[in-house]
This record gives C-alpha cells, sequence and structure tokens, in this order.
C-alpha cells in the first residue's frame, strides 16, 4: 500500500480513475455482448486518428501560449492540401503525401500571422484563440463555395462548383498511411500498423526538437519570459515559432485522421474539433504551463478509449440504441471535466 501510494498521487487520482473505468468496460464488454477484440480494434484506430492532433498541443503550451483552442486553423490547412491532392488526381501513399507537402506552407503562412496575433494579447491567448478557430471556420465556410476546385468527386452536382459538404477519399488515399504493415487477427481485430509509426515518428521529431536549442529556448520562453528575454532570448519569435509548429502539427494531423476515416468533411466540421484534442491532453495529466509526450500518449488513448467503448457497452446493457447521444454526454463530459482543470490551475 504504502508503494501504490506515491505512484497514484504521481500519475494523479483523475487518471487513475478513468484508467480504471475503461479497464472495468473492456472487462464488461464479454458479458454485454460487445466484442473484446472490435473493442480493442476500433480503440487503436480512433487513438492512432486522434494522436497527431492532441500532439499539436505541446509546442503552444511548452512556450507558454497556453492550449491551442485556434486547432480549427491549421485544419484547415491540412483540408486545402486534402482537397487540392484529390484535385490533383494523386493516389496512395503518394497522395497523402502531396496533400501534406501542399498543407504544410499554407499552416506555416497561417500560423505565422496566428502567432503575430497572440504576441500582441498575450494573457489571453485562450480566448482570443478560440475567436480565431471558430471565425476561421465561419470564413472558410464562404471560401468553399467560391474557390475552383472541378473535380466531380468533389463539387456540387446540380451547380457543378462550390465543394460538397463530405467528400470520400476512397480511390484516392483511403488508408494509405493505416495500411503501411497493417494486419488482421480473424476477422473483427485491425491494427493500423502504418498510423502507429506516423505517430510515433511524430513524437519523435517533437522530442528532438525540444531538446535543440531553439526548443530548450522556447520551454524556457514558457516557464520565465523574463529570464528568457534577460538572457538573450527573443521571446516573440519562440512563441511565433511554437504557434506554427502547432499550426502545422494540426495540419498533418487532420490529414492523418482523414486518411483513416475515409472522408473529408468540410464547412462546419472542424468547429469544434479543438475541444477534444485539449481534454485529450489534459486527461493525460498536462496544464496550461507544461506538457510531454507522455501527456499526450495517455491522455489520447484514455479520452477515445472512453469514447469508444460507453457507448457500446452501455447500448448492449439497455439494449436500445442510444450511442449517438452517450457519445455525446460522455465526450462533452470529459470536455468539461478537463475544461474546469484549466480554470483551476488559472485561479
Amino acid at each position: 500500500m504504502k508503494k501504490i501510494r506515491p505512484f497514484i498521487e504521481q500519475v494523479g487520482w483523475p487518471r487513475v480513475i478513468i484508467a480504471v473505468f475503461l479497464l472495468s468496460l473492456f472487462l464488461a464488454a464479454p458479458f454485454v455482448r460487445v466484442r473484446i477484440d472490435t473493442s480493442i480494434s476500433d480503440t487503436l484506430v480512433r487513438f492512432g486518428m486522434n494522436g497527431v492532433m492532441v500532439l499539436a498541443m505541446v509546442p503552444m503550451i511548452q512556450a507558454g501560449c497556453g492550449l491551442n483552442f485556434g486547432l480549427p486553423l491549421g485544419i484547415i490547412a491540412g483540408l486545402v492540401g486534402a482537397v487540392t491532392s484529390i484535385e490533383i488526381g494523386v493516389t496512395g501513399l503518394i497522395g497523402v503525401l502531396t496533400a501534406m507537402a501542399i498543407a504544410v506552407p499554407v499552416a506555416t503562412l497561417l500560423g505565422f500571422g496566428y502567432g503575430v496575433l497572440l504576441n500582441k494579447v498575450k494573457g489571453g491567448e485562450m480566448m482570443i484563440a478560440t475567436y480565431v478557430g471558430f471565425s476561421s471556420v465561419a470564413f472558410m465556410c464562404i471560401m468553399w463555395l467560391m474557390l475552383p476546385y472541378k473535380s466531380p468527386n468533389m463539387v456540387w452536382g446540380y451547380a457543378g462548383a462550390g465543394l460538397r459538404t463530405t467528400i470520400s477519399v476512397e480511390g484516392y488515399w483511403d488508408r494509405a498511411i493505416s495500411n503501411v504493415a497493417s494486419f488482421n487477427i480473424g476477422k473483427f481485430f485491425y491494427c493500423p500498423t502504418g498510423m502507429f509509426i506516423f505517430f510515433a515518428l511524430m513524437c519523435f521529431l517533437i522530442w528532438v526538437f525540444m531538446h535543440t536549442k531553439t526548443g530548450t529556448a522556447m520551454t524556457t520562453v514558457g516557464s520565465n519570459p523574463e529570464y528568457a528575454r534577460s538572457a538573450g532570448v527573443d521571446v516573440d519569435r519562440m512563441r511565433i515559432i511554437s504557434v506554427i509548429l502547432s499550426t502545422v502539427l494540426g495540419a498533418i494531423g487532420i490529414i492523418v485522421y482523414e486518411q483513416s476515416f475515409g472522408f473529408i468533411q468540410l464547412y462546419m466540421g472542424p468547429f469544434y474539433m479543438a475541444f477534444p484534442a485539449v481534454a485529450a491532453i489534459l486527461i493525460g495529466g498536462a496544464s496550461v504551463h507544461k506538457a510531454s509526450i507522455l501527456n499526450v500518449v495517455i491522455g489520447t488513448f484514455l479520452f477515445q478509449g472512453i469514447l469508444t467503448m460507453t457507448p457500446s457497452v452501455i447500448n448492449s446493457l439497455i439494449e436500445t440504441d442510444m450511442s449517438e447521444v452517450i457519445r455525446i454526454i460522455v465526450s462533452n463530459g470529459m470536455i468539461l471535466y478537463a475544461l474546469t482543470r484549466v480554470v483551476k490551475v488559472r485561479s
């Protein structure tokens, strides 16, 4: 008991409780006629889909810019890359890489402007970031209708112009990353090995970057900006770099999400996508001032695991199809919990 208590205090009671609840759902699944192999597979797929977008939170938190509620700005850059890739007609793994190659410069440009804005509102970054995310989505609702895309697989059929709300990537780069070295066990278990490899690569690159001279300076700015300034570090420049990096990761993350999901969701699709990513990293143990790769991995797995398992188990238990209602309640409940932690830390 003396060894368990320090471990629990180090990990944190909230994460222990959520992990125990998730484990209990997995244990209960066979007794309510929910296939355990399918449940684990779905959890792993959702973990891989969302991992990079949660990782996008780390640079801004480390640089003292707070949680990136403006993540939809990076997602929009990724969507531009995705639809442009389909317009060109590139398929397979090359198609995904083409989408990322187009998205990264767009995200860099948007991230630079976003970073300059946040430097002018120091102390209120998270509130302004929320407005940036929401307003950019609203603006792009107009642009998706006006941009000159012509592919018959994307434009509205009756008008021949303007992009559809949902665009399928089937026939282009559906599961192009996920299927790399993937394998099946039986009929119901699918392991998207490629997504895990890609997520691990992105985590490694961020870890390496945070241990470089620039990354160390960025962390110093987030920990103590006055000390960083006295040491000759350009605080505003480090903050802009962190915002650009976060925006680029958001763009890459949504492309990884789309190739697994099978569809590109435009218009209001990215509107609330920042909140699950914020909730996941906070549940993983991060704060508004400090985050690590481990927080990303733990938080994403716990958040997506609960989100996957709860509707399935409860549906089978009460024998009523309320999966969407339960998913909304659970996801918004976890987001609310995570945001109350932000308020507590800030106060």
